[in-house]
Formats: C-alpha cells, structure tokens, sequence
C-alpha cells in the first residue's frame, strides 16, 4: 500500500527545503518537523494494550495503563535516514533505534550492505526510514537484509520519492506499506529526483 502523506504544514515545510537557499540548519530542521507529522499517519492504526496497571488521574479516577502493542524500530539508511530519526523519536519517545548502512557499487550500481543493527525486541515494528525514494535499490536492499534477520513486520517512510523507486518496492516487497510526502515527477540522467531538493545527506550534514 502507498500513502502519501498530504496536509498543508507538510506542504510549507517541504517547500523550505526545496528551496536551494535553505541552509542546513532549516533544512535539518524541516526535516525532523515533517517526520514528526508523517509519523502519525504512519502509526495510525496501530493497536494499544494494558498492562495490568492502573493511573489515576487528578480528579481521582482509576484508568488502565496501556502501552503500544507493538515495539517500534526505527532503521534509519545511512547516512541520510538519520535526518528523520528524531522526528520520529519525539513523537515515540519509547522506540529504539538501529541502523543500515548501505553504499553504492561504481561497477555493479548496485547497494552494498556494509553495516546492520537492530534492537532485538517483543513485537517488533520496523520503520525504515530514508527521505529519498529514487530507483528504490537502497530502500529494496535495506528492506532484504531486515527480513533476512527475521523481522516481518516493516514499514516504509521516505520523504520524496518518483514512481520508480514506488514501482520497485512494491515489487520487491509487497506486503512493505510506503509512506511518503510527495511523488516527483521523475529522475534525471543521474539519478537526481526532479524536481527533488537535492542530495539529502549533503544538505543535512552541511557536506556540501
């Protein structure tokens, strides 16, 4: 399933960090902001549980204590995916976090494991986290080497994407939901998402 997450503060924030001049520190900032409000759409149908515990509230009354029924995972791609993490934390203060690093073969293109680690947890959820969704061989690749450890239970969330990249996971992995702020146009000759807002990592990280 594809979701694209519309709502008109995800729109203003989005444009900030298209815009060229958007230094680092906004663009970082934008970012976080967005996962936030892209994390309850993501997480909307998730169930809660009791825990066998009570609260009670100011005015006296007794109220079970509940919790997420799932353990949220938060596996950001490396090196962009980091810029959503805390985002998503801030809304889920209780999930834990792993990560996948992923580069790119010069001869092959294709995306090479280079380093992976998730919490072991009851119930988990994955949440993959990377915002750019352009062929869809990282996204593809983060998402094998999740199942390959065992976990089955994944979602997607990217920030821009093309119909490429969408088309490419849904094949891959279909029974992965995407969510995703905005579907571009397309890719140009190298790769680029049009019109995009870019190299992630780079604006986030201010390497370029």
């Amino acid at each position: 399933m594809l979701t694209v997450c519309k709502h008109p503060l995800i729109d203003v924030k989005l444009n900030i960090m298209r815009d060229e001049t958007t230094k680092s520190k906004e663009f970082r900032e934008s970012l976080d902001e967005i996962a936030g409000l892209m994390t309850y759409e993501v997480f909307k149908d998730l169930k809660t549980r009791e825990l066998g515990e009570t609260i009670k509230t100011p005015t006296g009354a007794i109220l079970p204590k509940v919790r997420l029924e799932n353990r949220i995972i938060v596996a950001p791609i490396l090196r962009a995916g980091l810029g959503m993490v805390d985002g998503v934390k801030k809304m889920i203060p209780t999930a834990r976090i792993g990560h996948i690093g992923m580069y790119r073969n010069e001869e092959t293109l294709q995306p090479v494991e280079y380093y992976f680690k998730l919490p072991v947890v009851d119930n988990p959820l994955v949440l993959v986290v990377d915002p750019m969704l352009a062929t869809g061989g990282s996204a593809v690749a983060a998402i094998s080497a999740v199942k390959k450890r065992g976990y089955n239970n994944i979602r997607l969330m990217c920030l821009v994407g093309v119909q490429e990249g969408i088309k490419a996971v849904q094949e891959a992995h279909p029974d992965v939901d995407i969510y995703i702020a905005a579907v571009d146009e397309k890719l140009n000759e190298v790769g680029y998402i049009l019109p995009g807002l870019g190299d992630a990592g780079d604006r986030i990280f201010g390497t370029k």
